[in-house]
């Protein structure tokens, strides 16, 4: 139980990898505010997370013992997270940890000289902002209360290249700048800022994530195939499973990692260190 006492915010927690990382963190001990947009967004071109999903997330971590708040929020709109963070403070009186998680990957899947500037915006506003606007929403609380940590969701797109999808590798190298910074704002203040980098994340039935099937889509390739060109790309020679992100998730949440701020954290099986 190494969360025992926490209280931990999740932005994208409908499904894949927000689900993941509540349940391992409902499964320390720790009460889960739930955030998920739990609706489609004009410009993406796949379904995302639904009000039944993000409900269905609170329940499996109920059966863990959680305290479990769910709220519907828009991370591109400032006013809405404020709402959100306010009713997590108001049901839980504390937030200790933060898992920026909300994120899209597509429109993608051509060059940058074909990418509408309404696609990179919505692109930047979701992975990128919608990091900020939480972390100003909840930053400022956690300094005034001299601890706190802070998880960013990026990829190894934010430490490497991936043709035809600019906006994303864009978005994600900006969200591990935020990071570093960010860290170095709130080090005065005990507030830990850390970024997680998965590599390939398998598409979980559990976890109802779609990752590389959307990927693969946005490329128009099928499924099973860019999954084993992803499989032949991993030194490992093997997917990752959500729960091996949510794991190193826990482990930033936990006084375990107390002296850890301003790292960038691959679980990629090493794809990143070629």
């Amino acid at each position: 139980m190494r969360l025992s006492g926490k209280t931990i915010m999740v932005t994208g927690a409908a499904r894949g990898l927000g689900r993941a990382c509540a349940i391992a963190f409902a499964k320390e001990g720790a009460d889960i505010a739930l955030i998920d947009i739990a609706r489609d967004l004009p410009g993406v071109p796949y379904p995302l997370g639904t009000v039944s999903q993000l409900a269905h997330t609170a329940a499996l971590c109920r059966e863990h013992g959680a305290a479990v708040l769910t709220a519907q929020a828009d991370v591109r709109e400032l006013a809405a997270v404020e709402q959100a963070v306010a009713e997590a403070y108001g049901r839980f009186g504390v937030l200790d940890v933060l898992v920026n998680n909300a994120g899209i990957a597509a429109p993608a899947g051509k060059p940058a000289h074909e990418i509408a500037e309404h696609e990179w915006s919505l692109m930047i506003d979701v992975d990128l902002s919608g990091a900020w606007r939480m972390t100003r929403a909840v930053g400022r609380m956690m300094a005034a209360r001299g601890a706190g940590s802070i998880i960013n969701v990026a990829s190894t797109a934010g430490l490497v290249g991936y043709r035809n999808f600019a906006g994303y590798v864009a978005a994600k190298h900006g969200l591990i700048g935020l990071t570093k910074a960010t860290a170095l704002d709130y080090a005065p203040a005990k507030v830990r800022v850390n970024a997680l980098c998965p590599g390939s994340v398998r598409d979980d039935h559990h976890a109802e994530g779609r990752m590389l099937s959307e990927i693969a889509r946005a490329l128009g390739v099928p499924a099973a195939e860019h999954e084993a060109a992803f499989l032949q790309a991993q030194p490992m020679n093997a997917l990752i499973e959500p729960e091996d992100v949510a794991a190193a998730a826990v482990w930033l949440a936990s006084d375990e990692s107390r002296q850890v701020t301003g790292s960038v954290i691959t679980v990629d099986g090493g794809f990143a260190a070629r």
